[in-house]
């Protein structure tokens, strides 16, 4: 009989619904590659012990292994870490505890923790199954969940409308980058198993809730977004959905990616520093022209360049941000405009609606 305190797999769902806090006593290298949203890492072994006792046991066998990482956690230590724990799982009620794969370290850390009179429950399988499990949710979305792709050129709002509608799902969100390259944001994108996790999560609260015949809402996307990627079945239930059409006027355009691109990204660099966040914002802004200067070609690269550089000199003398408008509409007339076009021109699926805005909110809805 399974042990009141294990709680398994056919569990995890109501989990990740409950929005339930972990304790992750992985060591701080393996919590970095990938963690359970709502988790926090407090090692059992960290890096530097968990080294040594795996060369330890490829050298001599698993009993002198645990042996030394008694050793190497006991007396002070191990008191400290036993009370950390202890006070953050009082601090987060419900916290259930996993390592790797549910085994000796996440055992140890539990009964530790129970013999101080703190009980916790233990995941089955441990981070490797919760994983599973998360994985498994995006899967079964992509195959049961029918989805409707929201396309339309740079500056329509597509983000924006994503979030208005009840069962949108922001990617660019889960990867903290708005997918081009003015893509990157102030702080670093997630890892992708970090990325798969949230995506998931997101899925399941959206799935759960709804009706029978509605769909799901996507940006259209390309797989990568930044440095992480869409799932592969999820993007290619993505890639042969119907597809949707915002069109908005040229101005307004301009003026949402100055406004995305030019007053909140300044406003990011300079909540994160305040005496460098200009010259990062100036950064930002050069080093995302530079990465299409071969797609846009010399000329085109030059005279965007002599823009941005006059706007930017514009904005440190006068905090006006006007002149930034003149590089924004040569980028969307000559290279972003004609872009989208062309791929819409390969696009193979049926465009169901096209309208503004509010058009299209109305009949998501």
């Amino acid at each position: 009989m399974k042990p009141d305190y294990l709680v398994s797999t056919k569990d995890f769902n109501d989990l990740f619904l409950q929005n339930t806090p972990f304790l992750d006593v992985r060591a701080e290298g393996e919590f970095a590659k990938g963690a359970i949203p709502h988790a926090i890492n407090l090692p059992i072994l960290n890096n530097h012990e968990r080294h040594l006792v795996g060369t330890c046991y490829k050298q001599r066998g698993r009993e002198a292994a645990m042996q030394l990482g008694h050793q190497l956690v006991s007396g002070e230590l191990k008191a400290v870490r036993i009370r950390t724990w202890c006070e953050r799982v009082l601090e987060r009620p419900g916290t259930h505890v996993y390592c790797w794969r549910g085994g000796m370290r996440s055992k140890l850390a539990r009964q530790w923790m129970c013999e101080t009179g703190v009980d916790v429950p233990l995941i089955e399988g441990g981070y490797k199954a919760l994983r599973r499990s998360l994985m498994a949710i995006v899967e079964k979305v992509a195959r049961d969940v029918p989805m409707i792709r929201i396309g339309g050129k740079t500056g329509v709002a597509k983000t924006r409308l994503i979030n208005e509608i009840d069962y949108g799902v922001d990617l660019e969100r889960h990867a903290n980058h708005r997918g081009s390259s003015f893509g990157r944001m102030v702080s670093q994108q997630p890892t992708q198993a970090d990325f798969e996790h949230q995506l998931a999560i997101d899925l399941l609260h959206k799935t759960n809730s709804i009706n029978n015949g509605r769909t799901l809402f996507v940006e259209d996307e390309s797989r990568s977004i930044g440095l992480v990627g869409v799932p592969l079945a999820f993007y290619n239930t993505m890639r042969c959905s119907p597809l949707i059409i915002v069109e908005m006027p040229f101005e307004f355009r301009v003026q949402q990616v100055l406004k995305d691109y030019v007053v909140d990204m300044l406003a990011a660099y300079q909540e994160e520093n305040k005496e460098t966040g200009f010259e990062n914002f100036s950064c930002y802004l050069s080093e995302s022209l530079l990465r299409i200067q071969k797609r846009l070609g010399m000329e085109r690269h030059k005279r965007a360049h002599n823009l941005l550089v006059q706007a930017l000199q514009i904005q440190a003398n006068t905090e006006s941000v006007e002149a930034h408008e003149a590089w924004i509409a040569l980028l969307l007339r000559e290279y972003y405009d004609p872009m989208y076009s062309y791929q819409l021109q390969k696009n193979d699926v049926p465009i169901v609606f096209r309208g503004n805005y509010d058009e299209v909110l109305a009949w998501s809805r």
